[in-house]
């Protein structure tokens, strides 16, 4: 499969936006952490690893993507998973309980325990217990990564005069910064609160045409509001592209309201790109079904 750009409708603005449908690359290992695997996996098979470990929450999308290239291209996969009491909720969960079936085996940490998961110690003690493996880092954000990031544009892209993306660990948007186009504007958007991401992006991006805006993180990682619910199922109604609520649409949501705000140059050419996530759309609603709130629609 490959991704493509699909045209939004933004009536009596004078802007021109399309979506980068980048969750179209594979039904599980989609978006981003398509992007972010492809060279760390061949790394690992070039090093001659046959495990895969790595770090990830209760609904990581990163840790559902790893199980599933472990499957589709043979590695063993172990996630350690912050929060030993997930440990008995694996059947409710429908993240874990996919990466289970695909063949992941878990090690439940306390999240005082995960805090320590970069000390070379804690790394020496899950070698010891599981054997040599090829470290994948939380959320998947290395050189490697950000090389399979760099990916994402093409030629036909840059026509766009402004990129823009969500942003949780920095590697896409570093990705984006390394490939973009002289003239182009890369924005990114966070979905976690504060502004510690300028540090790690400028590890890894080459360019410093790329601003980070703010103002729409929702409270923070994996906080969602009726807003946004209702934002997410109404682009759904109207484009038949589902976004998570986590990343995607609250850039997507951001974008718009920007330019409603005319935060844009009368005929900008704008390109949104979807990193995927929408495995996490299950577990999301099943915590919105137990608050009687509105849940997202889902593109069955």
């Amino acid at each position: 499969m490959k991704s493509y750009n699909q045209k939004i409708t933004v009536e009596g603005s004078g802007i021109t936006l399309y979506i980068k449908r980048e969750d179209e690359l594979h039904p599980l290992i989609s978006g981003n952490k398509y992007r972010k695997l492809k060279y760390n996996l061949a790394q690992a098979r070039h090093e001659q690893k046959t495990a895969l470990l790595t770090f990830g929450g209760a609904f990581s999308n990163h840790i559902l993507a790893v199980a599933a290239a472990g499957k589709e291209y043979g590695f063993q996969t172990i996630g350690v998973i912050r929060g030993e009491e997930l440990e008995d909720k694996v059947a409710e969960n429908p993240t874990l309980y996919k990466a289970r079936e695909l063949g992941m085996v878990f090690e439940f940490v306390s999240r005082e325990a995960y805090r320590e998961k970069n000390e070379i110690t804690f790394l020496e003690c899950l070698m010891d217990k599981f054997g040599d493996f090829y470290l994948l880092p939380e959320g998947g954000t290395n050189d490697l990564a950000v090389k399979g990031c760099e990916e994402i544009l093409t030629d036909e892209d840059a026509a766009f005069d402004y990129i823009c993306c969500a942003v949780g660990t920095g590697g896409t948007i570093s990705g984006l910064i390394n490939c973009s186009k002289s003239g182009q504007q890369v924005l990114g958007f966070p979905v976690l609160k504060g502004d510690f991401l300028n540090e790690d992006i400028c590890s890894f991006a080459k360019n410093t045409n790329w601003e980070l805006i703010t103002d729409y993180h929702f409270g923070g990682y994996a906080k969602v509001s009726d807003e946004l619910i209702a934002f997410v199922n109404e682009f759904y109604l109207k484009y038949q592209i589902p976004l998570d609520p986590v990343y995607t649409g609250k850039m997507v949501f951001g974008v718009l309201d920007m330019i409603h705000k005319n935060k844009f140059p009368e005929d900008s050419k704008i390109l949104m790109i979807h990193t995927g996530g929408l495995q996490g759309i299950a577990g999301m609603n099943k915590s919105l079904r137990q608050k009687k709130l509105t849940e997202i629609i889902i593109n069955d």
